[in-house]
């Protein structure tokens, strides 16, 4: 892909390496910037580093690039010419994804005028399996250019834009704005467009609904310690912004998001969620001590928010030296049941007060659990731009074909990612990758 924006420079000395902790008392630059529109006017290309000199901007422009979410025009020509053309792995992709119970167009939705997530009277279920049940069914009309799919998820999503009025619960109810959010755009972004669809009223749901709870979460923490909430709570939050910025052609939000990206106080941004790299390719992630499958949900999280931003001309891929492809490779190190890998004390203040908690060992709860989010990492780093990373390909492999929403349990962490990684992401077969692949250093 060509065009793409250059990254912020390298961290200064010190900072993200691993010899530097987290401080508990992290600047508060962002605190307030969203309401007051400070961030828009200096564009995706101009953002910079907390107490840089600013840089020259450089702006994007008010329209998206459509689709240019988790897929452009392109990947949907490359999956339906390799699912047409009977080929692996693209294929078992494909079949994962037909007999998925969601990808049916015969699928009921259940709009529903309350969504709850946390506390009394949770519903939201219902919720995240129709986003699922539209995605799908919206990916399906890509590939086989079945009318009746499209229609389908066309109805689902008129039908919530239609209902929905408002998301609920406790502090759960920001996973719930976050995670269904980005899924929601992502569903639509597809559709937008066709006939039937209207969009005016989706993006009145997603401006109206989940915009002001991302940014509340994202600027108040829900008034606890900033340290207080996992970097999962910050990047499904910057993953919605970032996707109803794209969808409402408003660049603004998406400044805004990208560099909460590079200067967001929370643990979402690049440097507090990965907060040591060390040797050999590898850095260590902000939840690796709480258990693997938060590390692997995070992985898959960051991976959208970076997807999203390269289709619409940002690499952040490549931020402070591939910083989030160490990442992702220690993440699948463990989880392949290595147990190799360094690991730096990370300490963290939690609740209202800051109380100081620490993780010394890596947390194996959770540990080699399935979930689908290695195609879209691998596939960048590698096929895109010739890094190797084995531990990933590794879980790409033992993952193969990923499937979606509803191929891994009925509980929410089975939905977390939209998946179909196999199908929608995979650009080379192993036989086609390059033999001169780079270290990542």
């Amino acid at each position: 892909m060509s065009g793409n924006k250059s990254t912020r420079p390298a961290a200064p000395a010190g900072i993200g390496t691993a010899s530097s902790g987290p401080n508990l008392k992290r600047r508060r630059l962002f605190q307030g910037a969203v309401a007051a529109g400070g961030l828009a006017a200096a564009g995706i290309g101009g953002l910079r580093a907390a107490g840089a000199q600013e840089e020259a901007t450089e702006d994007v422009g008010a329209l998206a690039v459509h689709p240019g979410m988790l897929h452009t025009q392109a990947d949907f020509d490359r999956m339906a010419a390799k699912v047409n053309a009977g080929l692996d792995p693209w294929l078992s992709g494909w079949n994962r994804l037909i007999a998925n119970g969601r990808a049916q167009s015969t699928w009921a939705a259940r709009p529903t005028a309350v969504i709850i997530r946390g506390g009394t009277g949770q519903n939201y279920p219902q919720l995240y399996n129709d986003i699922h049940a539209a995605y799908q069914n919206a990916l399906r009309w890509r590939v086989s250019g079945s009318t009746a799919h499209r229609d389908k998820a066309v109805q689902i999503l008129n039908g919530w834009s239609s209902t929905l009025e408002s998301v609920q619960g406790n502090a759960d109810r920001f996973l719930a704005a976050g995670i269904y959010g980005y899924q929601f755009c992502a569903a639509a972004d597809i559709v937008r467009g066709v006939p039937g669809f209207n969009l005016g009223a989706f993006q009145d749901m997603m401006t109206s609904i989940f915009l002001p709870m991302n940014n509340s979460f994202l600027t108040n923490h829900n008034d606890a310690c900033i340290t207080n909430y996992w970097a999962n709570w910050d990047l499904c939050n910057m993953a919605s912004k970032l996707a109803i910025g794209i969808i409402c052609d408003d660049s603004s939000i998406t400044n805004e998001a990208i560099d909460y990206f590079w200067n967001g106080e929370g643990n979402g941004s690049i440097e507090n969620a990965i907060p040591f790299v060390h040797g050999n390719g590898f850095a260590q992630w902000q939840e690796s001590g709480r258990d693997q499958g938060h590390s692997i949900m995070g992985i898959g999280l960051m991976a959208t928010f970076m997807e999203m931003a390269w289709n619409q001309g940002v690499d952040l891929y490549g931020a402070n030296g591939n910083a989030f492809a160490k990442a992702a490779e220690y993440v699948a190190r463990y989880n392949l049941g290595n147990n190799d890998l360094p690991f730096t004390k990370y300490s963290w203040g939690t609740g209202q007060n800051c109380a100081y908690q620490e993780h010394t060992v890596m947390g194996a709860g959770g540990r080699g659990q399935a979930r689908p989010v290695w195609e879209m990492v691998f596939h960048h780093y590698t096929a895109r731009k010739g890094f190797a990373l084995p531990n990933v390909a590794n879980m790409c492999g033992a993952n193969s074909p990923e499937g979606g929403g509803g191929d891994y349990g009925t509980a929410s962490g089975g939905f977390d990612t939209l998946g179909f990684g196999t199908l929608a992401h995979v650009r080379l077969t192993w036989d086609e990758m390059p033999g001169n692949l780079k270290p990542l250093g």
